[in-house]
This record gives structure tokens, sequence and C-alpha cells, in this order.
């Protein structure tokens, strides 16, 4: 017996779940012993060279029925990107987050990508292609402040299509799937919702006075009655990766029947330190001890604290609510022990670091008993 497996047998109600974004992935992680995924990034899907093209077509459309051709093209890819994920996870819950990043990450960035994104529409479009227009287009598009701008959920309210066809997408992939025998389990994330007012938006749609908007909860009525095809189990839940929602989260419990705690972007929103500018000055901050360690590989204080009261206030409204953490900080033995003691369920990591995750959980299981 391997140690993943002599691991497995002290793992109480606590587990381990891994973030991946393919079948193969998928595979990988499951063969550490991952239990679950715990954060499936969608946009991971649409970076693919076959992909980012028709992704890109999508976004700067100029009508309607233009977005809508590159969105159904893209929803093929999808459900079987998802249906290859589910058929490998049967049983076994799988966390989906719904686009996040910024609009401008998929643009292109140099000359030759905009150069190849420029001949592909030429092949596959009629009439002339404007290059200025095109640049223009992809201008309109930058942010001084993308991380904190249009992005996740902002995305959705803005253009409810592009999260209409994800939707779409995986409940198409989960009838596939449990054609096959197999039993699906997904739960729905949505990424960097501040308050329930978006949550709500997003799960159960709105009407007001010449307005409306279809939630996640009458998409998937819509499509399963025009499919003819019976309900699947599933959830919709929020990534809790700022400060305003880890605070509001008893009211965003209302919507959401699972949290999922994002530290990366908790830590800096919590911190007011870019993840990826950190290193640059922290050998000052380490040299006259003015920061204990690095925060993004060992969960601040402060950030614990939130993790605490968001899963606290939560469960005061919704007691059977599913909390685990997603971010980078899942494998460090140290974040994991905290989890549990924080009264999470489950901690999740790429698929290389499940095995450290799992013996980390193993090991605080064997201290407490």
């Amino acid at each position: 017996m391997d140690f993943i497996a002599i691991s497995k047998t002290f793992l109480n109600k606590f587990h381990v779940r891994c973030n991946a974004d393919s079948p193969k992935d998928v595979a990988l992680a499951l063969s550490f012993g991952a239990e679950g995924i715990g954060l499936c990034r969608t946009e991971h899907m649409f970076l693919k060279a076959d992909r980012i093209h028709i992704f890109r077509e999508m976004l700067l459309s100029t009508n309607p029925k233009e977005r809508q051709k590159s969105l159904t093209k893209l929803q093929a890819m999808q459900r079987e990107d998802f249906f290859g994920i589910f058929k490998l996870m049967s049983g076994k819950e799988v966390t989906i987050r719904l686009l996040d990043s910024p609009l401008h990450e998929f643009m292109p960035h140099n000359k030759e990508e905009l150069e190849s994104y420029l001949k592909y529409l030429r092949r596959t479009k009629s009439g002339k292609i404007n290059k200025a227009d095109i640049l223009d287009q992809i201008d309109g598009l930058h942010e001084f402040n993308p991380m904190l701008g249009h992005r996740g959920c902002r995305i959705a309210v803005s253009y409810p299509e592009i999260y209409a066809m994800q939707i779409k997408a995986i409940f198409e992939a989960a009838y596939k799937a449990r054609s096959y025998g197999v039993t699906v389990h997904p739960e729905i994330m949505i990424p960097i919702i501040m308050n329930a007012s978006e949550l709500k938006l997003l799960a159960f749609g709105k009407k007001i006075e010449g307005a409306s908007y279809n939630g996640i909860v009458h998409i998937e009525e819509e499509l399963r009655k025009s499919r003819r095809a019976k309900s699947v189990n599933y959830k919709i839940g929020t990534m809790i990766e700022l400060p305003a929602a880890a605070l509001g989260a008893g009211e965003i419990a209302k919507y959401g029947s699972f949290f999922s705690f994002g530290t990366n972007d908790l830590t800096q929103t919590t911190l007011g330190i870019s993840r990826d500018d950190f290193t640059s000055f922290m050998p000052d901050y380490t040299l006259f001890d003015l920061i204990e360690g690095n925060p993004f590989s060992t969960l601040d204080s402060r950030v614990k604290e939130l993790i605490t009261l968001a899963t606290a206030r939560g469960r005061l409204t919704r007691p059977d609510l599913v909390c685990g953490l997603c971010g980078e900080h899942g494998a460090n033995p140290v974040n994991v022990r905290f989890c549990m003691e924080a009264g999470l369920d489950y901690v999740s990591c790429s698929p290389y670091s499940v095995p450290i995750a799992l013996l980390a959980v193993a090991q605080t299981e064997l201290e407490n008993s």
C-alpha cells in the first residue's frame, strides 16, 4: 500500500480536491488521490490554440448575431471538455468557475499574436478586414486596474450571453454524461462576487420595467424542458475573494449553497499587495521584519480571520453550507491545518500537490485523535 492510500485511511470528513481544467489534469489528480474538483478555471479552456481566435472574435463582435455565432462554436467545445471531466469524475463533485479573467487578457499582446488573429479573420470572414478598427476595439478593452475591473460576475452582468453559453455547456455535458451511466455533481461557481445582490441576480435572475435577466436557474430549466431531460443535482455557489464578500457572507449564503475561498485574490485585496509584484520588495520587508513570511504561501492572520468569519456567518444563514479553499495556499500543511480547525470541508490544489495536502490532512487527523 503506497503512502497516498495509507494517508486516505486516516481521513475523516475533511478531504482534498484538485484544481484541474482538462481531462488530462483530472486523470493525473485522480491518480494522486483527489476526491473531486475544487476549481475548474473555464477561461483556461479558451486559451487553447484552436479556440482563442474564436473567443477574440466573440468579444470583438459588433452585433449580437456575430457574437452568437462565435458563442455557439465555443459552447460545443466547452461541452466536450466538461463531458470528459464529468466522465472521469463520476460520483465526485466538480466545481466549475465561470469566466473570471478580465477580457483584455484574451486579446493579442504582441505583433505575432495580432497577425495570427488577422490571418484567422481573413480566412473566416468575407470582406475587407480593417486592422485599424480591430486595434481600436482591442484598445477599448484596456483597463487601468484589470484585477479590480470588468471581470468575473461583472462581465456576466454586462454580457449575460457569455455565462449563459457556459451554463448551457455544463448541463448539456451533464445530460450526455448521465446517458453513459455517469453520476454527475456539477457545482457552478460565480467569481468576484462582492454582495448578495450580484449572486441573487446571476443565480435567480430579475425582471424590471423594460428589461429582464435570466439567471442560472432559468437557463437550466429552459434547457432541460427543451431537451426533455431529467433534472441534474447541481449547486450554485461563489468564490469568496473580496473582504466585502467575507463580511457579507451571511447575506450571500442566502443565494449560494457553497463558498470557495479564493485566497490568491483574497490575500491581494486584504493586504493591498500584488502577488505578481510583491517579490520585488519582499526582501526589504523581510530584512526589517515588516511582514511574516510570504503571504502568498502561508496565509496571513487577517486573511485567516476573514475566512473564519465568513464561514461562521455563512453557516448561521445556511447550516449545511459547504466551504473549501482553492487558492495556491491549498497544499501548504500549515494552511491545511488552519482550514481543518476553521471548519472548512476541503482544500483544493494542483494535481501534483494533492499528495502533499493528503499527507497534511492525515497527520492533523492523527494528532487530533
